[in-house]
This record gives structure tokens, C-alpha cells and sequence, in this order.
């Protein structure tokens, strides 16, 4: 048996690679579910009406999107430019806790509309900075920015630890390790009333489809994609290799940034370290079920969503733990990497 290239890959097969392999993991799962001793079939039906069964339960289930939306769109529009972005859970975090420090006084005297878009800018700038350095170490010397991106979640981590524990301490919070809350006037609007549903995810989605658009119709959609396949060609054809991984690094660290500023401001209205449940590594795996493609990051990270909401539910009414959400989601991983495989292979006798 040999794996033998296509030529090329027809738009169903494409298609339906994220299809086959979230069924791929459902069944997977569901085996180990079956191990734990509950029916697969009402452990799922539990997980769906524990993510959607309810007002609080699909507001809670889009609350959690939104966040992944832009992680995942961060991932992706790095990864189709082979920059390897593994570091957005610090730059999420340093989003968060620079939206924190300039959103805890109002040292503009804005009005709300425009302090919301300048504490985004700057949280969005913050994660921009922190991608720049690993991808800058790459150009001029070599240095794989897995390692450097990687290993920065922990120093942002470390740092947004000492700040909230110092500078940024609250002190109503009892002794509590959490940062200053914000002004009221930097509260994002809600979209239903008595819910943590807020506009964030409209400007999630609105990212989503202008990113389709810059990747399918703009120059730097087209330089980005074929500096991700061929940085050899890409160059010879005069496309300017540093520039372009500069600008794909400003808009994945500033996606990044930008999910912890959205957390903070619609959310939480603060930062502690647990702020984040692993939305910067989620977004990985949202970006590789999508394909890369910004507009199947939003379905893909609903998927993920209502597996994280929902399999608490599950666990209450049957007793499985709710850690099955964090192995599905990782098993779509290993299963959409197969697709892909599949997808652009044969198999031959």
C-alpha cells in the first residue's frame, strides 16, 4: 500500500474532510463514554440541551464562541502562512490584562463607544508585539517560533500573575489575586438582557467574514498563501517574504490580543490567572477543523463551544466526567489531520 498525491481536490471532498472528522471523533468518544457505563445516545442528547436546551444555556454556549472565534482565526490566518502561532493563550492573556490597566480609569475621559475601540486597539496592539518577537527571531536568525511562541505563554502568564498579585491588585477583592475592574463606561452592550452574551460576538463574526474576504480577494490574502506554500517561489516572484510574515504576525497576535479583551470587557470586567480555560490552544484546533478558512472557524468553534458547555450538563444527569468535552475536541484534531491526509492522497495497492 502507498499514498499516492491528487492532482487535485474536488470542493466536496473539501468539504466534507471537517465533517467525517467530527463524526470521526463523536464515535471515538462515544466509545469511551460507553466505557464509563452511560448510553452514548443520551449522553450527546444531554450534551446538545446542556448547550442549547435553554435561554441561559445557548447564551452561555455563544458567550464561550466568541473567544474562540478569534483564537481560531488567529491560528489559522497564521498557519496557511506557515508562521506557527502556538502562543495565543499569552497573548490573550496580555490583551486582557493591558484592556485591565488602561479600562480600570478612564484617563481619556472618552465616551464609552470610543473607549471600547481604543482599550480593543491597544489590547490587539499588545498581543501584536508579543507575536512580533518570536517571528522577528525567525527572520534574522533562524530561531523556530513553536519553541519561542510556546514558551511565551508562560512568561505573559507569570507576568499578568505579578501584576494582578501587585500594580493591578484590587483591593476590595478580599485577598482575592484579581486585577482593578474596569469603568462601566468599558462594559460591552449585551445582546439579551439578563445574559454574559454581549456584541463581542457580532464583532467576532464580522472579523470572520472580512478575513474570508482579505484571504480570497486581496493581494495580501494572495501573498500570505503563497508564502505559506512556497516561500522559494514566493520570493523569486518578488513577493517580499519578511514583510509579509511581519503583517501575518500583526494580525494573528492582534486577533489573539484581542479575544482577552473582549473576555474582560464583555465577561468578566477583570483578569485572574483561570480567565482563560485554554482558549489560545482551542483556537488551534478550531483552526484545523475549519481548514484554515475563516469562515468555517465560526462553525467550528460553535462545535467546540457547545461541547465545553454542555458536557457539565452531561456529567450531572449521567454521571460521566465532563473531561470527555476536552477529548473530543482533541480527537477532531487527530481525525480532521487524517482528513486532510486523505484528502490530498490516495491510497494504492
Amino acid at each position: 500500500m502507498r499514498l499516492e498525491r491528487r492532482t487535485e481536490r474536488s470542493a466536496a471532498l473539501t468539504l466534507l474532510a471537517p465533517v467525517g472528522a467530527v463524526v470521526a471523533a463523536l464515535i471515538l468518544s462515544g466509545g469511551l463514554i460507553a466505557l464509563a457505563g452511560a448510553n452514548v445516545g443520551q449522553a450527546y442528547l444531554a450534551i446538545l440541551d446542556g448547550a442549547f436546551g435553554s435561554r441561559l444555556a445557548w447564551t452561555e454556549t455563544l458567550t464561550r464562541t466568541a473567544p474562540l472565534i478569534l483564537t481560531g482565526l488567529a491560528a489559522a490566518i497564521a498557519f496557511r502562512a506557515k508562521v506557527w502561532n502556538i502562543g495565543g493563550e499569552g497573548q490573550f492573556y496580555l490583551g486582557a490584562i493591558t484592556a485591565a490597566a488602561l479600562g480600570s480609569q478612564n484617563w481619556l475621559h472618552l465616551p464609552a463607544p470610543l473607549l471600547i475601540v481604543a482599550l480593543m486597539a491597544a489590547g490587539a496592539v499588545a498581543g501584536m508585539v508579543l507575536l512580533l518577537v518570536p517571528v522577528a527571531l525567525r527572520l534574522r536568525f533562524g530561531v523556530d517560533e513553536v519553541v519561542t511562541t510556546l514558551l511565551l505563554n508562560f512568561v505573559v502568564l507569570l507576568f499578568v500573575s505579578m501584576m494582578i498579585e501587585g500594580p493591578l491588585k484590587d483591593p476590595l477583592a478580599f485577598g482575592w489575586p484579581q486585577s482593578v475592574p474596569i469603568v462601566s463606561e468599558a462594559e460591552l452592550p449585551k445582546l439579551a438582557e439578563r445574559s454574559r452574551l454581549h456584541v463581542g460576538l457580532l464583532v467576532a463574526l464580522l472579523l470572520a467574514i472580512l478575513l474570508q474576504i482579505m484571504q480570497s480577494k486581496t493581494v495580501f490574502g494572495l501573498e500570505s498563501r503563497s508564502v505559506g506554500l512556497n516561500p522559494e517561489a514566493s520570493r523569486f516572484a518578488g513577493i517580499p517574504l519578511g514583510a509579509t510574515l511581519l503583517k501575518v504576525a500583526c494580525l494573528s497576535g492582534g486577533l489573539a490580543g484581542l479575544a482577552g479583551v473582549i473576555e474582560v470587557l464583555g465577561v468578566k470586567g477583570y483578569v485572574t490567572t483561570d480567565l482563560s480555560p485554554g482558549y489560545g490552544y482551542a483556537g488551534i484546533i478550531v483552526a484545523m477543523l475549519a481548514n484554515l478558512q475563516p469562515l468555517g472557524v465560526a462553525a467550528a468553534a460553535v462545535f467546540a463551544a457547545t461541547m465545553f458547555v454542555g458536557s457539565d450538563s452531561m456529567s450531572r444527569a449521567l454521571g460521566v466526567p465532563s473531561f470527555i468535552a476536552d477529548v473530543t475536541v482533541a480527537f477532531s484534531l487527530l481525525t480532521m489531520l487524517v482528513a486532510l491526509l486523505l484528502s490530498s492522497y490516495r491510497i494504492r495497492r
